[in-house]
């Protein structure tokens, strides 16, 4: 039994009644309007470029060799892709899919897919807003929200507020759901759920992530971008055998998924509302479209033209959720019988459903994926979360006590109560929700100045670029002035073609 059980509850309730309010009458509205604005404003960017979207994730600097992320400060495209990827491909398309289904039905799963469909217009705009803001930070790049608030906006308040909810959001909470979702994992294969078994667990992930999280945002990416391709491909995988041994039963599950989503029919207590917002929280948790974290992630890519990371980001939430999610969920209803609307279930619900399918190793594969998954997700978490600490504070005995609180709330999540971590995440990614929404409303204009400006170079047959005297109305704008090694090689190469 873990122990503390009494005040995690109280906290639990003073929580949950909270974010009830929070995501039934603020965030899912704001999400969706968001979503259906900008996708009008950009005629549907997050449908109509796709192709772009995969030519830009794999696209090194112009002229670059090997060696590129040296010669040229930042990183890559791919690897700025692989930092977001890994904060949002972890626990929450595992356990986060659970939860959504177990508390809010089958249903839920198709509000996920709209919420990544129109948040992909959302996420295009703030990474595309946080490329054009960066800040160069020794031989790597800095930026987000904050700073698109500050120099976009002047509103240097709200970057401040930002900084701070998303240093605790990520940085603490969402890092302790995913040892929490590690160490359910390994009590289910292990039969062992007592507090000192998950507390060991919690340790040694505790101590591997110091040691990577200490060596910085390059020791991050060159992480990330092994273990999230090779652990994500292993998980669909084994997510499509089992979708292709059920095929039979695939057009009933759609049909469920559709017909409980739309409130054709009720599954105990799970209708269209429960369905509806467990959706959107989970699928926002999942992908983070509108949330403001993967532009962190974005701020860092070296590419020519701002548009073409925000690109990649969109094509992060499809990855993350249309395919991801969507094999969790398959995989859970697929393999499973259940009554919907009850308690919370998470990773163990879809252990128990793939070994329902595959036999009790199926058990211990999901512990095996879950942990790197998990893993790199507390990695790309804590990148996120330190940018934004680096905004509000370049002394290093801060970062050091951050780093040092970091680790504490990892260990904490092995030994913390389900609903209570994702109670806590739910706050801190609603909040955040609320703040970058306010921000990247008023400048979408800027990032629509930023499409058309790319469109047109795409039109004239030209790799797109971009110097900030293309747009000389835009201010505070550091980086793109073609001192960068890569713009200047861009600029040399487009002003050849003309």
């Amino acid at each position: 039994m873990i122990p503390f059980n009494v005040p995690m509850t109280f906290l639990e309730n003073i929580v949950g009644t909270f974010n009830d309010g929070l995501w039934t009458y603020i965030v899912p509205w704001l999400l969706v309007g968001a979503g259906i604005f900008f996708g009008f404003r950009t005629a549907l960017v997050q449908l109509r470029m796709i192709p772009s979207m995969f030519k830009s994730v794999v696209e090194r600097p112009k002229g670059a060799g090997d060696d590129a992320d040296e010669d040229y400060g930042g990183i890559s495209a791919f690897q700025a892709f692989t930092i977001s990827a890994a904060s949002r491909v972890g626990t929450g398309n595992v356990a986060g899919v659970a939860v959504a289904i177990s508390v809010g039905g089958p249903g839920a799963v198709f509000w996920m897919w709209l919420i990544a469909i129109l948040g992909g217009a959302t996420s295009f705009i703030e990474s595309t807003l946080a490329q054009l803001w960066k800040v160069r930070d020794g031989d790597t790049y800095r930026g987000g929200p904050a700073y698109y608030m500050k120099k976009g906006l002047g509103w240097t308040p709200l970057a401040v507020i930002f900084s701070v909810a998303i240093a605790f959001t990520f940085g603490f909470v969402y890092n302790a759901f995913q040892t929490n979702a590690i160490s359910e994992s390994f009590a289910t294969s292990f039969g062992n759920d007592s507090f000192t078994f998950r507390a060991i667990v919690g340790l040694i992930i505790t101590v591997v992530s110091g040691f990577v999280i200490f060596g910085g945002v390059k020791r991050i990416a060159s992480m990330t971008q092994v273990i999230v391709p090779f652990m994500a491909i292993a998980y669909l995988i084994i997510g499509l055998y089992v979708v292709i041994t059920n095929i039979d039963a695939v057009p009933t599950v759609i049909y469920d998924i559709v017909s409980h989503a739309l409130g054709f029919q009720q599954i105990a207590g799970a209708g269209l509302g429960a369905a509806m917002m467990q959706g959107i929280q989970r699928g926002l948790f999942s992908n983070e479209a509108g949330e403001g974290s993967a532009p962190n992630a974005a701020a860092t890519a070296t590419v020519s033209h701002p548009v073409k990371q925000g690109l990649v980001q969109t094509l992060g939430v499809y990855f993350d959720t249309l395919v991801v999610c969507s094999i969790t969920a398959f995989i859970i209803l697929l393999g499973t019988d259940m009554e919907y609307g009850g308690e919370a279930e998470g990773v163990s619900l879809t252990q128990m459903a793939l070994s329902n399918e595959v036999g009790d190793w199926g058990a211990h594969l999901i512990t095996f994926i879950l942990f790197f998954l998990a893993f790199s997700s507390i990695l790309g978490n804590y990148y996120l979360a330190e940018a934004n600490v680096e905004y509000l504070t370049q002394s290093p005995t801060w970062i050091f006590l951050f780093r040092a609180v970091v680790l504490f709330f990892i260990w904490f999540g092995a030994v913390g109560t389900l609903p209570l971590v994702f109670s806590l995440a739910d706050t801190g990614a609603g909040t955040m929700v609320i703040l970058n929404i306010l921000a990247i409303v008023p400048l979408s204009g800027v990032a629509i100045k930023l499409l058309k400006n790319f469109n047109e170079q795409r039109r004239r047959g030209l790799d797109p670029v971009f110097h900030r005297d293309m747009l000389p109305e835009l201010k505070n704008v550091e980086v793109w002035d073609g001192s960068d090694p890569v713009t200047r090689r861009s600029l040399d190469d487009l002003k050849a073609k003309e």
